[in-house]
């Protein structure tokens, strides 16, 4: 993927393109030397946040940008006000994408570098994936980044998955019988989007007889970081947002 031509106000063909940087799953040293590079040469950032906050992403290159640097803060209509199943959620963030593409692609043609910051890497769950599809192909370039999961599963200090085991990645969003049935049948598991979701997820694994293996991540090589077995965790507590549970696959050794 390259850069996108466009026209200058002059009929010349200019460049620009938007170029989503995946920044790893928290801790700043764990950003690709490429992901540095765009971001510390960056003359355009966007990110997303929660309105009112100052996003994740956007912490995570506190102190890398350079100065002058013109910051676009994308802030979310909605997070978790209204539940992901509801059709009023895709309703609601369904035009903010499309608004903030429609923008991005015109700084693009106006032969501008976007760089968008996105955490752990854009093709996993990312948000980025929504601008995206509705962004013309040549115009964008994605720098994938080490995913929330794998610093996650490495800082439980535990391998995720031996030998022949199969690693079954969810969204804790599934229905709780949906979950116990891809628990039940996964060698590993990584456990996403938990949230408020951990009471259905710790039923899920009890349903699955797979509760005493689990574990849970919080805030994944992040200040705060956090692991414990589920076990340990008060039944009615809920996660963070960033938060991952694993269970270790124990197949073939050496």
């Amino acid at each position: 993927m390259g850069a996108f031509e466009g026209s200058d106000k002059t009929g010349e063909r200019s460049k620009g393109r938007v170029v989503c940087v995946g920044l790893g799953p928290g801790d700043p040293e764990l950003l690709t030397l490429r992901a540095h590079r765009l971001v510390s040469k960056a003359r355009i950032v966007a990110y997303f946040r929660k309105k009112g906050r100052p996003g994740l992403a956007r912490r995570m290159v506190e102190g890398m940008l350079a100065p002058g640097v013109e910051e676009l803060a994308m802030e979310y209509p909605v997070t978790t006000e209204i539940p992901f199943e509801d059709p009023a959620y895709n309703g609601t963030l369904a035009p903010f994408y499309a608004e903030w593409a429609g923008r991005l692609k015109a700084r693009a043609e106006a032969g501008e570098e976007v760089v968008v910051l996105c955490e752990g890497d854009p093709f996993l769950y990312g948000s980025f994936m929504h601008l995206q599809a509705r962004l013309p192909a040549e115009m964008v370039e994605v720098v994938p980044g080490v995913t929330g999961m794998s610093g996650c599963w490495t800082a439980s200090g535990q391998p995720i998955a031996w030998g022949d085991d199969v690693l079954t990645v969810m969204p804790a969003t599934l229905s709780e019988a949906e979950m116990a049935q891809r628990i039940a049948h996964s060698d590993a598991l990584v456990v996403m989007k938990i949230g408020r979701n951990l009471p259905r997820l710790r039923r899920a694994l009890t349903a699955a007889g797979r509760l005493e293996a689990a574990w849970l991540v919080e805030r994944g090589t992040m200040e705060g970081q956090r692991i414990r077995r589920m076990t340990e965790i008060p039944e009615d507590e809920e996660a963070p947002y960033f938060a991952i549970l694993l269970l270790h696959g124990q197949g073939r050794r050496p």
